[in-house]
């Protein structure tokens, strides 16, 4: 399927840009900062790309697009996963202590920790396995999605010190894909 290997070509090219980045010394006075917060846009805007399928779908009738959602959602994992290991490992070395510290006092890190914990048993009941065996309870479990990416956006935002354009921008396109979803839950019900 086409759209496939177009998600794979998006989910990948961040990573091969910074390192390309790397290689060329263009990450920057901070490199590993300038990486973290690359991994973490990415994150962000995969994970929002994915709660885009769903109303797209609906829109366009184009119903073959819910196939790459599961993709596009495993990358966003995949670049949450990133930012917390550049995070742990080359920004604060593993050193544990600090890391807690961190988590406690800076309420950023705190909603940044709590996304990724609502990411972690969506991304390992994303199989067709887990998904037969939930049946039903799979969607309610993965409506943690709105929630994670409602943290993510607020993480972002408070991350920033001064310029706050792209993550309210985030929060704008979050909540329009969540405003999105209204009507149609009204329309079923009222089918029903």
């Amino acid at each position: 399927m086409m759209a496939k290997s177009v998600v794979w070509l998006l989910g990948l090219a961040p990573i091969l840009w910074a390192g390309i980045r790397f290689a060329t010394d263009g990450l920057g006075a901070n490199p590993i900062e300038e990486a973290l917060h690359l991994a973490g846009r990415w994150a962000l805007v995969l994970l929002l790309t994915g709660l885009s399928v769903t109303p797209l779908r609906r829109i366009s009738g184009w119903n073959r697009i819910i196939k790459v959602r599961r993709l596009l959602g495993l990358f966003a994992f995949f670049y949450a996963c990133l930012h917390l290991l550049i995070y742990l490992g080359l920004d604060q070395g593993f050193a544990w202590s600090f890391i807690v510290e961190d988590v406690v006092e800076r309420p950023f890190i705190t909603v940044g920790a709590g996304a990724f914990l609502l990411l972690v048993p969506l991304a390992v009941t994303s199989t067709k396995g887990w998904i037969r065996r939930l049946g039903r309870r799979w969607q309610r479990l993965h409506r943690l999605v709105y929630l994670a990416a409602t943290l993510g956006a607020l993480h972002f935002y408070w991350k920033v010190k001064a310029d706050t354009f792209w993550p309210l921008v985030a929060a704008m396109v979050l909540a329009g894909l969540l405003l999105a979803r209204v009507p149609w839950r009204r329309l079923r019900r009222t089918k029903g």
